[in-house]
């Protein structure tokens, strides 16, 4: 399996290569020449997997230059009842007939981050032994990956992280997972202004091919190839659990900012998971509603990104969005690099029509929305959700048709986000046990401006 640009680039590379690397250096994506197809016989074979088997059995149609013994070996070590709670890794909770929320959220931060990430830090240690090397990861976080990432690799040998988020935009639990590690290869970044500007920080030092290669820069944002390739699984995983035969389609339904997480449900669906319609819920911050709704995409500025009760989403450039163009262009490589140099683009009407072939739709939750969602699914089913599954829950329930399955895939824990849960319920989310208190713990962090070079030689000053 070898990938290639979504900017025109064909050079083709390995799996262990765009591993480490990030963005493509003409400043695309990486996607695979062709998604590997899955047949009616095999997901008959994969149904009833353990999730570490499933998860091994689909990186294998995507990595063939790591033994497969290896691999196997990373996947059953990663995905355990130790590390995600309960033997399933993604149990369904159901909320009534045909509709359930998939939960991603039982991991070491309480996000669904760290389905990915676990197995990422995993694969940056195995890939960096073989080859004798150190990275330094760089990557930007509105909320949930930030602490996910540094979870995953705090204590990795050959490994530091660099991790820049909007400074005061996160809640107080996020900001504490992160901060108050005081693990020598952890280094916080909190730049002054948006999530946009620490992404648009990160894609900078990307696209210096010199400082990267003599800085060893590596990314873990979802523009890494291989983190949205371990989210494909639980689009597997959800379906077995949701349906008795293959003949049944489902929807999921995703909330979404950066369009990583229902960028792997387009991979799941191109592959051939029987997928009726992904669902894309926005916040406030609505550039991707907007873009499914009329095919202007408009990216906002700073002084445009709303700060909303699930900050997670408050993001206004959707960087993997560029893989799903890639796909709707028919792979014309030189037309995405067009659209993206631009500040914004519009869709002609064949290519808007052609939307609906690969089953997208979207809709908006506001603050408002939220809160009530949290009430309704609290008074109807007992189950408390957080802000972001709150904006799903809310846009499935108008999006969804009765008769098709919706799993809404739930992106944290409500606990991270104390503020809103006691508005909506007048008590406090529960905590897991040993995070009691987390907000008083000593911080680690350093503040600067949105600007690339101080970045860099804070950087340069710490590798």
């Amino acid at each position: 399996m070898k990938y290639i640009s979504t900017r025109g680039d064909q050079a083709e590379r390995g799996f262990s290569d765009i591993l480490l690397e990030g963005l493509a250096p003409d400043g695309g994506l990486y996607l695979p020449k062709t998604y590997p197809k899955v047949d009616d016989a095999t997901l008959t074979r994969w149904r009833g997997l353990a999730y570490a088997d499933l998860a091994f059995e689909i990186l294998s149609l995507y990595i063939d230059d790591i033994p497969a013994d290896d691999l196997r070996a990373i996947t059953q070590r990663v995905y355990t009842a130790e590390v995600f709670g309960t033997k399933e890794i993604t149990p369904l909770t159901w909320l009534g007939d045909h509709i359930a929320l998939e939960g991603l959220s039982n991991g070491p931060t309480l996000a669904f981050k760290d389905m990915a990430m676990q197995l990422l830090g995993a694969m940056f240690e195995y890939e960096l032994g073989r080859r004798g090397e150190t990275l330094n990861i760089l990557g930007a976080t509105s909320g949930d990956t930030g602490s996910a990432a540094e979870y995953a690799m705090r204590g990795k040998k050959g490994v530091k992280v660099f991790m820049l988020s909007p400074n005061g935009r996160m809640s107080p639990f996020q900001q504490a997972q992160m901060f108050s590690l005081q693990d020598a290869n952890i280094h916080n970044i909190a730049i002054e202004g948006v999530f946009d500007d620490c992404q648009d920080i990160v894609k900078a030092v990307s696209n210096d091919l010199a400082f990267k290669r003599e800085h060893r820069i590596g990314t873990v944002n979802s523009i890494n190839w291989a983190r949205l390739l371990a989210q494909v699984v639980y689009y597997f995983a959800g379906y077995f659990q949701a349906t008795k035969t293959n003949a049944e389609k489902i929807s999921f339904t995703v909330p979404s900012g950066n369009f990583g997480n229902v960028c792997a449900g387009h991979v799941a669906r191109q592959m051939g998971l029987p997928i009726a319609k992904l669902v894309v819920a926005t916040n406030e911050n609505d550039v991707l509603d907007e873009f499914f709704r009329t095919g202007a995409y408009r990216p906002r500025g700073t002084a445009d990104t709303h700060e909303t009760s699930s900050p997670s989403m408050d993001i206004s450039k959707a960087s993997n969005f560029e893989r799903f163009v890639f796909d709707l262009l028919g792979r014309d490589g030189a037309r995405v690099r067009q659209y993206f140099s631009a500040s914004r683009f519009v869709l002609g009407a064949e290519e808007q029509a052609a939307i609906a072939g690969f089953g997208f739709v979207s809709g908006r939750s506001t603050h408002a929305d939220r809160v009530a969602t949290i009430r309704r699914c609290h008074a109807a089913h007992g189950v408390v959700i957080d802000p972001h599954t709150a904006d799903g829950l809310k846009v499935a329930l108008e999006v969804r048709d009765p008769a098709v399955t919706m799993l809404v895939l739930e992106t944290a824990l409500p606990a991270k986000f104390a503020a809103t849960i006691v508005e909506a319920l007048g008590t406090e989310p529960p905590r897991p046990a040993g995070l009691e208190g987390i907000e008083q713990l000593p911080k680690r962090v350093k503040v600067m401006p949105a600007d690339v070079a101080q970045v860099k030689a804070y950087i340069h000053a710490h590798v």
